[in-house]
């Protein structure tokens, strides 16, 4: 399995959605980011600003990081994990 190491804070975790198809978010506020090792299957989608990735029981969660999407792409580029 491959990792990757980023400063992360989790800024919203998705629950499930209501009988009307809407999501039951969770939203976090002010938390410290964190170091982590995120394993790179958990990765669903980058953004400018978010990590989506998966999470336990099917959720899925918005982790907000520290840096920007290019050093991300340039990282996971140098490292054979990214397609363009």
């Amino acid at each position: 399995m491959k990792y990757i190491a980023l400063r992360v804070r989790t800024a919203m975790l998705v629950h499930g959605y209501t009988a009307e198809n809407k999501e039951i978010v969770e939203e976090f506020h002010d938390e410290p980011f964190l170091e982590k090792l995120i394993a790179i299957e958990r990765i669903q989608s980058v953004t400018e600003k978010y990590l989506l990735v998966s999470s336990s029981h099917g959720r899925v969660m918005y982790w907000e990081y520290e840096g920007d999407l290019d050093s991300i792409a340039q990282r996971l580029n140098a490292a054979g994990l990214l397609i363009a």
